[in-house]
């Protein structure tokens, strides 16, 4: 899947192993959570200057932290 589409996303309940799992497919992209107070503002507040610095990808962690940029 991801060699197809630029955004993936993985949902399941608490504490499945999403993060393990994402984090061991992609270990060669920067790992963001989103849970991180100052990640989160600046996602907030400069969206593209916080998604520019991932232009070949990224594991982002709590993403629903950033519904502005889910929808």
């Amino acid at each position: 899947m991801a060699g197809s589409f630029p955004v993936i996303v993985m949902t399941g309940p608490r504490q499945s192993g999403k993060t393990t799992l994402s984090r061991a497919v992609f270990s060669d992209k920067p790992y963001v959570s989103l849970e991180n107070p100052d990640e989160r503002a600046f996602a907030i507040e400069d969206p593209k200057g916080f998604l520019r610095r991932f232009e070949n990808g990224a594991v982002f962690d709590e993403a629903q932290r950033w519904p502005e940029e889910l929808a």
